[in-house]
């Protein structure tokens, strides 16, 4: 009997309590699946008594005892493992729970305020918005999807930050302060035209100094428009053909800083805020003018209004009561009722460890019987519904109702901004600017979404047991997004007919299957994963791959197409190949440090780092060249590397007051170089919460406003410029990028649709793809063959379809587009051109692309060398376009090659450029250049 009870025992133990609770769980889901609450059905245990052959069940906890003629010894105890299992659930769920509030924690971090961002309904069709970039546009329906219209201020206008529906007409305000109304020109084309406010008190010293406003509500009947001046004053836009203006002035010893809302039966009052956070109340018609709401609890005059639009609510506890729905500078909810001729205060409260920033103003059709709901944001980026009894006879209860916050959260990998009130579309169905630039739409089940049209409002009466969900929508490319302008030269087909895509001629990029109409696209766009600090145990790793990222990808750099291009040699030295208009000449740039690489240019100035990571320019000063130190700027890093291509100087380049460069640091952060108008300033954009910036793919080529790059982890992020946001792509666990720069091209600039090309780890191409009816797709485009992989930045990219790649075996390979497929062509090396650069063939042409399975495979040992110092096989450095036709690639012995597209749009090697130290030359021109 001891010895089957200690079996039994054993056993127990050694698979970790499973036999003692057979019918509990299973045990190789335990290690997958720790925040299930254990559930043991079972925890009895039985001993065989041979006195009467039965089996006895025991309690615990039940000793093992071992005895030897007549001396009995403990061995050990069963013991309650129902109580055990419990202690090490609870300790178990206490280290969850810490870890949540930390992750929590972590999660409400404030977001910062989006001042430039707008949401304005204009019909149920119509919702223009301000973006954080300060464009405007306009989601329109036209029957069959929504489309995008872009309605820009002028350049002169600068930045707009709102937009007014007043009186059938729309009026936009810039971040100057300065009105503009849209209207139409003789040739029926939209302009925008500025109205100046003008008013009977007007001095001729206002005239000089215009007035400027800083922000606007629009009356609830739509025909007048409230602003709040810089000199802190109420302007009243009254009318529109002409403009009249009305300066109601500002209250005794106090500013407006706000406009909390206008009544909607008595549309002379409007209520204000002043800066200090006082409430307001201004009224035309009665004595004093101006009015002020006072706290008379002495707990609550601590208590200050965020000078914010509020909530303006009528009827909601009696017929002839209001409810003012304010925000405290704490983020509290706040409400002035008045109820039978007596204001009072009543504060609400707020969710538990939140802070509220906004109050939506909410539509009287969302009502039910008994409960009205508002919802507001957090300084987080959530969203809550706070629901509040009805009391329509006016003797209602104060006690908050029971669940009265409701947590709707925020979107999937996205939060609402912060301070942004969101916009009541239609009933069941709100909309809020998104933290990153884009809409976040929060409707009833079966109700909203991308793809869902204006509804009615009798077949959309909210049900109390109804459910909300999030969906996201696009911005346009101002903000960093994928949603395509409908104008004429780009957008959807049925742009503004209204008819339907035809989804079968969208050109050689279409993918095979089509995402169906109102299903959730793939969630591509993640937050990056956060982590306590970055390891700085692989620093050592770090800075050796960024030397050899530096010395491979910015070695070659394009000054003028065409016309001149620099080399960097393995020495640090730096020349530049110049066409005088007769000959091509090599000049050398003298500097007092060596050189490592070319990493930008900009405006006819070229951007080189040294050997010990300085950022120096290389550009004309009167009429000499000179060099310009900018790591020693204030606030100046030390990089390792940038941008791997420039926009292509044959197309035109749009300047703007922010051009700026982005490069990487020698700490793995991403660095943004303010260059326009040569106001230089560095800022420093960090990098993705879980890894170091190896290298940047993109800047700007492929999506205005946005920098990819490469972590050191090997997977793909993306910087926003506009929000200041760091983006994670959904990418496999198993494909990992190499640290290697990339190549964007996007064929078309009136379209969006394009492609990244990077190098995986394993020295693959991967095409990373974008089009409006599949989002983003990874391609894995694989090797030309096995013992061929890819050792520098894949590139240059023509016509959106002819890529070029330096392969291991020192040839280049070409990946193109024929008939809807791709295809490689092997393009070989130079070997047909003598030390001096001539052609030494049969035909006297040089080398041209084949289709990789024609290819003759030719060993090295097949090539005759021209002798020992000529080596005509591609270097791994990164090429370069030289001109809409031309590539130029380094060799291995430091010559260059150059090759040519054909009439029939094949590549041919044309000529080798001899440089100045390579071995394999006989002659070169060179200068010094000053």
């Amino acid at each position: 009997m001891l010895h089957m009870l200690i079996l039994i025992w054993v056993i127990f133990e050694s698979t970790s309590e499973v036999l003692g609770s057979i019918n509990s769980y299973c045990p190789h889901h335990h290690l997958q699946q720790f925040d299930r609450k254990f559930e043991l059905k079972t925890d009895r245990f039985w001993k065989f008594q041979e006195h009467s052959n039965k089996w006895v069940e025991v309690e615990l906890p039940y000793d093992l005892t071992t005895c030897r003629n007549g001396n009995c010894t403990k061995v050990g105890q069963i013991n309650n493992r129902l109580e055990k299992m419990e202690k090490q659930y609870d300790g178990f769920q206490q280290t969850k729970k810490s870890e949540k509030v930390k992750e929590v924690e972590k999660f409400h971090v404030d977001l910062t305020l989006r001042k430039r961002v707008s949401l304005t309904k204009i019909s149920d069709m119509s919702i223009w918005i301000t973006g954080e970039s300060g464009s405007i546009y306009e989601r329109f329906w036209n029957g069959v999807q929504w489309v995008i219209g872009p309605h820009d201020l002028p350049i002169s206008a600068g930045l707009a930050v709102s937009i007014f529906g007043v009186n059938h007409s729309i009026l936009a305000l810039s971040e100057a302060g300065i009105l503009y109304q849209l209207q139409i020109n003789d040739g029926s084309q939209p302009i925008w035209v500025e109205l100046i406010p003008t008013t009977d008190q007007t001095t001729s010293e206002e005239h000089a100094s215009p007035v400027q406003l800083l922000a606007g509500v629009v009356s609830h009947d739509g025909m007048r428009v409230y602003f709040t001046t810089k000199n802190g004053t109420l302007l009243e836009l009254t009318e529109l053909e002409p403009p009249r203006w009305v300066d109601h002035g500002q209250p005794r010893d106090a500013n407006v800083a706000a406009i909390a809302d206008v009544a909607s039966f008595r549309t002379e009052i409007v209520y204000t805020i002043s800066s200090v956070g006082d409430l307001y109340e201004y009224d035309r018609n009665s004595k004093p003018l101006w009015k002020k709401h006072v706290w008379k609890d002495r707990a609550a005059r601590d208590l200050r209004l965020i000078p914010s639009r509020g909530c303006y609510i009528h009827s909601l506890n009696g017929d002839h009561s209001i409810s003012l729905f304010l925000l405290t500078k704490d983020g509290t909810l706040v409400e002035r009722r008045l109820n039978k001729r007596k204001w009072k205060w009543i504060v609400h409260g707020r969710p538990k460890d939140h802070q509220l920033t906004s109050v939506l103003p909410a539509l009287q059709d969302e009502t039910n019987e008994k409960l009205f709901s508002l919802f507001l944001t957090t300084s987080s980026g959530f969203v809550f519904e706070y629901r509040t009894n009805i009391h329509p006879a006016g003797h209602g209860q104060e006690e908050e109702t029971p669940d009265a916050w409701v947590n709707h959260k925020h979107p999937l990998n996205a939060k609402a901004a912060r301070g942004i009130g969101g916009l009541q579309f239609q009933v069941g169905r709100l909309l809020f600017a998104l933290d990153d630039g884009r809409i976040g739409e929060l409707h009833l089940v079966g109700l909203g979404g991308e793809n869902s049209g204006p509804t009615h409002h009798a077949t959309s009466r909210r049900k109390p047991s109804a459910k909300y969900t999030w969906s996201i929508l696009d911005a346009p490319e101002s903000e960093g997004w994928n949603a395509e302008y409908c104008t004429e030269h780009r957008g959807p087909t049925n742009c503004i007919a209204g008819t339907k895509d035809d989804i079968n001629d969208q050109g050689t990029r279409r993918s095979a299957t089509r995402r169906p109409k109102g299903s959730q696209p793939q969630q591509n766009y993640l937050l990056p994963r956060t982590s306590e600090s970055l390891s700085e145990k692989s620093s050592d790793s770090f800075d050796l791959l960024a030397e050899k990222w530096t010395k491979n990808s910015f070695r070659l750099r394009v000054m003028h197409g065409g016309r001149s291009f620099f080399l960097i040699t393995v020495d640090g030295l730096t020349f530049e190949y110049l066409y005088t208009g007769d000959v091509w000449l090599w000049l050398r740039h003298e500097s007092s440090t060596p050189m490592k690489g070319a990493v930008g240019n900009y405006n006819g100035s070229l951007y080189l780092v040294d050997n010990y990571g300085s950022l120096l320019i290389r550009e004309r000063s009167s009429q000499e060249l000179a060099w310009t130190n900018c790591t020693a700027l204030r606030r100046g890093k030390q990089v390792i590397g940038g941008a791997p291509w420039d926009k292509f100087l044959g197309q035109s380049m749009k300047t703007t007051t922010e051009d700026a460069l982005f490069f990487v640091s020698k700490t793995g952060r991403l660095l943004q170089f303010t260059v326009a108008l040569r106001k230089f300033k560095w800022k420093n954009c960090q990098n993705p919460p879980d890894t170091k910036v190896a290298s940047i793919v993109d800047q700007e080529t492929f999506r205005e406003n946005i920098v990819f790059v490469i972590g050191t982890n090997g997977r793909l992020y993306q910087y926003n410029k506009v929000t200041e946001l760091w983006h994670e792509h959904h990418q496999s666990q198993h494909l990992l990028l190499s640290r290697m720069p990339g190549t964007a091209t996007r064929p078309s600039p009136y379209s969006l649709i394009g492609s990244l090309f990077m190098i995986s780890e394993d020295g693959g191409l991967i095409e990373y793809h974008w089009n409006p009816w599949d989002g983003w797709n990874w391609v894995e485009h694989g090797r030309p063959d096995r013992g061929v992989t890819f050792t520098t930045t894949p590139g240059p990219c023509f016509e959106g379809n002819q890529l070029f790649l330096v392969g291991s075996d020192g040839r280049i390979y070409l990946r193109y587009i024929e008939q809807d497929t791709w295809k490689w062509r092997n393009c070989g090396f130079p070997d047909q051109f003598d030390r001096d650069g001539k052609v030494n063939s049969k035909n006297g042409k040089g080398v041209i692309c084949v289709d990789e399975e024609l290819a003759l495979e030719k060993e090295v040992e097949d090539v005759k060398a021209i002798d020992k110092n000529c080596d005509p096989k591609v270097a791994s450095t990164k090429p370069i376009q030289f001109s809409e036709d031309a590539v130029v690639f380094e060799l291995r012995d430091g010559r260059l090659g150059e090759m040519r597209q054909m009439e029939d749009s094949n590549w041919i090697w044309s000529r080798i450029i001899v440089t100045p130290t390579s071995l394999c030359i006989s002659d070169y021109w060179t200068a010094l250049a000053s």
